[in-house]
């Protein structure tokens, strides 16, 4: 049987919608950041004292401008690479905006609900974007014919931010051809146990560029560091685009630390934690019948379903908890949220000021 295509959408010139340039983050914000933080996909309790200490550490270095050799020789055999395939960036964000500028695109493709950053970055350099919009029907599952196959750049995230889903490596790599320019943001992968289907390391695959951010796992969003993981001229390209010295001495720190085998293996621990918590909220939620999960979910969120989203966002502001609207995102819609993993006990009283709110 012929796979499904018809939940599957391309909007070659998409009118103006969603706010690609609202994020999680205006949720906690001033007033409002005391709340209890469901909006931000930052692991909770980080970053850990051992890290806090190589980042103060390096404060005593200020005086010299930044040297991000040892951080990228770091990056580079985490993932088994040359150091020529590895930038360093002021986050993955950094990395779109490098992406729209270097690469000449002629039809470049966003593969959505995901996260809003690549398009707005695509559509700020001057590209008109089309959009794969994936259905909840499908489980927001990716059909690889459902890419134009005259499209020469294309976007897409593993797992995606806000679904949760974990799109097969083979599905993926499917999509890479020469020509095209396979853009695979993986910033989320390090909170898969055993990063399954990660394609990072892959140097087998034209055309490749994978995304990394060391901000989720490692509570650094404030510091902003990410880093390219692509063929040397790719790389080259990208670097000719960045500003002098655009990480930081204390973000070339981090990035340093967090590629030892200790770090590595206090991230595998997590991601199994992060899956255990996942698996309660998920249970917890089951108990409700006016919700609906999308899934299966594989990073440390959940989106879901209810009526009323908007409504329901604010009454549990009143209980004091945070949520990310799900409307901004393409493809989605004002009854769709997006919860963060978090631990057992905040899990718990977040369901019952939900369910509490849900009648």
């Amino acid at each position: 049987m012929p796979p499904r295509t018809a939940s599957v959408r391309l909007d070659a010139a998409p009118p103006p919608g969603p706010d690609l340039r609202h994020h999680g983050d205006a949720e906690v914000r001033g007033a409002d950041a005391g709340l209890t933080d469901l909006a931000v996909n930052v692991r909770t309790g980080t970053p850990p004292a051992w890290l806090k200490a190589r980042i103060a550490a390096s404060l005593d270095g200020l005086a010299a401008y930044p040297d991000g050799r040892a951080a990228r020789r770091a990056v580079a055999a985490r993932h088994g690479l040359p150091v020529e395939r590895v930038l360093l960036t002021s986050g993955a964000a950094e990395a779109f905006v490098l992406l729209a500028r270097a690469v000449a695109a002629r039809r470049p493709v966003v593969v959505h609900p995901q996260f809003t950053e690549p398009e707005a970055a695509l559509r700020d350099a001057g590209h008109e974007v089309g959009r794969v919009l994936l259905d909840a029907r499908d489980g927001f599952r990716l059909e690889p014919a459902a890419v134009p196959e005259d499209a020469d750049l294309v976007v897409v995230g593993n797992p995606t931010n806000p679904t949760s889903v974990l799109h097969p490596a083979k599905t993926l790599a499917s999509l890479a051809r020469p020509g095209r320019t396979l853009v695979v943001d993986e910033a989320f992968m390090d909170a898969v146990p055993g990063e399954r289907a990660a394609l990072a390391g892959r140097t087998d695959l034209p055309g490749l560029v994978v995304l990394r951010s060391l901000t989720k796992t490692w509570g650094l969003a404030g510091l902003r560091i990410g880093y390219v993981l692509a063929a040397p001229e790719t790389v080259a390209a990208l670097e000719r685009a960045q500003p002098l010295w655009p990480v930081s001495s204390p973000a070339l720190a981090a990035a340093e630390a967090c590629c030892t085998p200790r770090a590595l293996a206090e991230a595998a621990a997590a991601a199994e934690e992060i899956a255990a918590d996942r698996a309660h909220l998920l249970a917890r939620l089951g108990g409700l019948p006016q919700i609906r999960t999308a899934g299966p979910a594989a990073g440390p969120f959940v989106l879901v379903r209810l009526a009323d989203a908007d409504r329901v966002r604010a009454k549990l502001r009143d209980r004091g908890f945070a949520v990310r609207r799900g409307d901004t995102f393409p493809g989605l819609g004002p009854d769709w949220l997006r919860l963060a993993v978090r631990d057992r006990a905040t899990t718990d009283r977040f369901v019952t000021a939900l369910g509490e709110v849900l009648g």
